[in-house]
Parts: structure tokens; C-alpha cells; sequence
């Protein structure tokens, strides 16, 4: 494999990093093994099983070398001293090995900085979860992570396919070739590398300004640009402080179908509106419950993958961000979902309009060095929750498969995850779907959500609300 270069928005994952956020994705897997030949997985059975898989993405065994003083953005290079079972780990739920314990355990590793002298991931696998409702005995969890500037939510999804099957029965590919690690690149190549990229790079940017400038003047000719006013229209909470090192995890669990059956409410609504008022809802009645609700509506930050048909199996990020209100102020739950429909429409004409991947093209050609101290001053001067305040959270909602999926012939029963929160934006929730099921999991800062148990209770209250609402219309 040879060495990729980071993209400026892969890199920013790691320039933005601080002592209390620590950008890598988690996810949370929940196996049943009576779907196993002999009824049983071993530890060493597993790490055979992944070894066998490592081909299906290039994430597994590339290590970052980094260039001093951030003079160009990183690389991707073979780790020649890759260890697998550094990586895959085993691990016992604690007693009384419910719910609660898995969420804790989950919470305590995600909160864990990953080791970027090696391949950026972990995978530990986790017996005992005896006393999870709705979970049978005997059943395992896998709880990976990520680092953001390798993966975004779809690459993510990607690495999910290569590491199951659609089978109980699986085959090692038999065309795959023995790993021969490439030499890693020496300093003084990497900075002759340099030295090229930063003379094409005010070309490049050249260019891809003027091919963007036509879809923003067009856009400010229709009066389609939304103004940006930081501060004014984004109420202050409480999840718009310094983040600390802590975080807590909880999760809810809803048909797919349950979620879908809600749109003929409201002309137009898609499961995605369906997920934002849910949202604004549930943070409606936590807040109220804090007796903290502002006024005005909270505004959610909402990813938007950019990646296109080629881009396919690279890794890396290739995001937008949209910024919407969810309606948090409004206590009928069809007139927040008749408004979350109304300002995800307006949203997506306008980025629509400028072009979400002329935007993303155009910050790819941001300098290293600039990104790198963009980075540091944005942790460090605490920019990203004193200067300015664009949304109160993150929510994003990822798709996956609608068919079961095995890993070494365990049939994946729940899949969730935890992703990354920064200064300024203390809470991000996120719905993964999978085989019917839908699953909203809230990763938060401990000092400003002590009781994320509430999170997942609020959300039950609002969906029922929603869905009686959605029956009567």
C-alpha cells in the first residue's frame, strides 16, 4: 500500500485535539454466538478472524508520519512494527454487568486517547453482559475506536462491511497476498515532498476559489445565503462550555418503521427530520427539567457526506457541516416537526446552491501550517466556546445496513456508537440504523450532563409524544 497524504480536513481531526477532546469515534457492537459452529467464540479465534480481514482497509496497519513544525499535512505509512494483538483486547464487564456498566465501560474508553505512534485504532472485546435487557446469554460486545482523521461516519460503515459477513459461514479470501510492509518514507523525502506541495498549493487554491466563487455569487444575487450571526440566533447552555476529559454514554432503541410511519405527518419529512425533532424534543424536556431552556431554538450541527463514487473504500473525511435549528422552543411536537422539515429544506437549497463539495474541495488547500495554528488557537485561547458560538450540539444520523451482518459467524444483534465532542459543543448524538432498528446514543461531557440517563428517558417521552400526534393528524 502506498502512503496516502492526509487531506486538510483529515488533519484538522488531529490539530484540534486537546487534553479534553480527544477526536476518535467509538463504536459499540453486540453480538449473540449461538449463531457460531460449537456455540462459542474464543479470543484467539477472533484475533485470527481479524487478522484475516486487515486487507479490507488500509486504516489497520498505517501508522501517521508527521512533518516537523507542521510544514505539510501527514502521512499515512506502513507501520513495520504492527502488532495485531496491540490492538484487539479482552475485557470482562464488571458486576453487575447491566446496562449501566456497559455505558460506563464504553464512556471510559472513549474518553482515552489513542496511541498516534501506532495504527490510530483499538478493538476490545468485552464477555459478560449477562443482565442486558434484550440481550441473550452468552452474547459479547466489540467496542472499537477510530481515529476522526482516518474515518468519517460513511468510511466508518465501510470498515464495517470488510469486518463482517452476510453469513454465519465465511471464508478467508484465498487471492489475498502476504502483508509486506513498505519502508517508512525518510524525513529528508517527506520535506522534498513538502517543499513541492507548498509551491502547488497557492495554485491549487487559486483555482478551486474561482471555481466556487460563481455558486456563492449566484446564491447572494437570489438572496439564498443565510446571514451568519454567531451568538445572536445560537442560544447559551449548558453544553457550550470547555469540555472536560470525562464523558458519560447512553443510547435508546426504536423500530426503523416506527420513525418512518411518523413522516406522512408532515408533506415532505424525511427519517432525518424524524430524528432532528425527536432531538429537540428530548433537549427541550432536559433543559426544562434543569429549568435552563433558553427562549430561542437550540441549532444543531449536522454532517453531510460529500464523498462521491470514486472516492469509495479511501478513508478519510469527506464532510460538510449544516447548521439548523431543531425547534427546541416548540412544545407541540407536529409544529416542530412541520418547522425541522421547513429549515432542513431551506438548508439544503442553499448548500445545494453554493455546492457542499465545491466547499469541502476549497478548504483542502488551507496550508498546514495555517490549519496547525487555526488548531491550536482554537484550543488553546478557548476560541471554539469563547469567541463564537455557531451551534449549541452535533447530531448525526448514519444509515446502516437494513440486513443481518456476522462477525466470525456471530450475528450482530445492536450497533451504536460514541463520537468525538469539542469546546463549545458538549453534546452530539448520533442514530445509526441497522437491521430495522434505529438507535439515538448521547456521548457528553460529566460535568454538564451528571444524569445522562435522563437523555434516552426524554427521548422515549418525545417519540411517543410525536408518533400519538403523528396518529391523530
Amino acid at each position: 500500500m502506498h502512503m496516502r497524504q492526509l487531506s486538510a480536513q483529515d488533519a484538522a481531526f488531529l490539530y484540534l485535539e486537546s487534553r479534553g477532546a480527544h477526536l476518535h469515534l467509538t463504536s459499540l457492537n453486540i453480538y449473540d454466538q449461538s449463531t457460531v459452529p460449537g456455540g462459542k467464540v474464543r479470543h484467539k479465534d477472533i484475533l485470527r478472524y481479524v487478522e484475516s480481514r486487515l486487507h479490507t482497509s488500509p486504516i489497520f496497519r498505517q501508522k501517521l508520519a508527521s512533518l516537523p513544525f507542521s510544514v505539510d499535512y501527514p502521512y499515512w505509512v506502513d507501520d513495520e512494527q504492527f502488532d495485531l494483538e496491540f490492538h484487539v483486547r479482552h475485557l470482562a464487564l464488571p458486576e453487575p454487568r447491566d446496562w449501566r456498566q456497559l455505558c460506563i465501560l464504553v464512556a471510559r474508553l472513549h474518553s482515552r486517547r489513542l496511541d498516534l505512534s501506532r495504527p490510530p485504532w483499538e478493538m476490545y472485546v468485552v464477555e459478560g453482559l449477562d443482565n442486558v435487557p434484550g440481550i441473550p446469554e452468552g452474547a459479547f460486545a466489540l467496542i472499537s475506536k477510530y481515529h476522526h482523521a482516518a474515518i468519517d461516519g460513511v468510511s466508518g460503515q465501510e470498515i464495517l462491511s470488510g469486518l463482517h459477513s452476510t453469513t454465519p459461514e465465511f471464508e478467508s479470501d484465498p487471492d489475498v497476498e502476504d502483508w509486506e510492509p513498505q519502508t517508512e518514507p525518510s524525513l529528508l523525502g517527506l520535506l522534498t515532498r513538502a517543499a513541492v506541495n507548498n509551491i502547488r498549493q497557492p495554485f491549487q487554491l487559486a483555482k478551486a476559489v474561482s471555481a466556487t466563487l460563481p455558486g456563492i455569487s449566484q446564491s447572494l444575487l437570489r438572496g439564498e445565503l443565510p446571514e451568519i450571526t454567531p451568538d445572536n440566533d445560537v442560544p447559551e447552555t449548558r453544553f457550550n462550555e470547555e469540555v472536560s476529559p470525562h464523558r458519560v454514554f447512553e443510547g435508546q432503541t426504536f423500530k426503523l418503521k416506527d420513525l418512518a410511519a411518523i413522516r406522512s405527518a408532515v408533506s415532505g419529512a424525511t427519517v432525518n427530520d424524524i430524528v432532528l425533532t425527536i432531538c429537540g424534543g428530548a433537549l427541550r424536556e432536559y433543559l426544562l427539567d434543569k429549568d435552563e431552556l433558553p427562549g430561542e431554538s437550540l441549532v444543531a450541527m449536522a454532517p453531510i457526506n460529500t464523498r462521491i463514487a470514486t472516492e469509495k473504500g479511501t478513508g478519510g473525511n469527506k464532510l460538510a457541516m449544516m447548521f439548523v435549528p431543531i425547534y427546541s422552543d416548540v412544545e407541540d411536537p407536529i409544529a416542530r416537526l412541520r418547522a425541522v422539515v421547513e429549515a432542513t429544506r431551506n438548508a439544503k437549497e442553499t448548500r445545494n446552491a453554493i455546492g457542499a463539495r465545491q466547499m469541502t474541495d476549497l478548504t483542502q488547500h488551507i496550508p498546514s501550517a495555517t490549519n496547525a495554528l487555526a488548531g491550536r488557537l482554537i484550543t488553546g485561547l478557548g476560541l471554539g466556546h469563547r469567541a463564537i458560538r455557531l451551534c449549541n450540539c452535533t447530531i448525526t444520523n448514519v444509515p446502516g445496513p437494513q440486513q443481518p451482518l456476522y462477525f466470525n459467524g456471530a450475528k450482530l444483534l445492536k450497533m451504536t456508537g460514541s463520537a468525538p465532542i469539542i469546546d463549545g459543543m458538549g453534546l452530539i448524538i448520533t442514530a445509526i440504523s441497522y437491521n430495522g432498528e434505529i438507535i439515538f446514543s448521547f456521548t457528553a461531557c460529566r460535568e454538564m450532563t451528571p444524569d445522562p440517563e435522563k437523555l434516552p428517558a426524554y427521548t422515549l417521552k418525545t417519540f411517543k409524544a410525536l408518533r400519538k400526534a403523528a396518529a391523530a393528524t
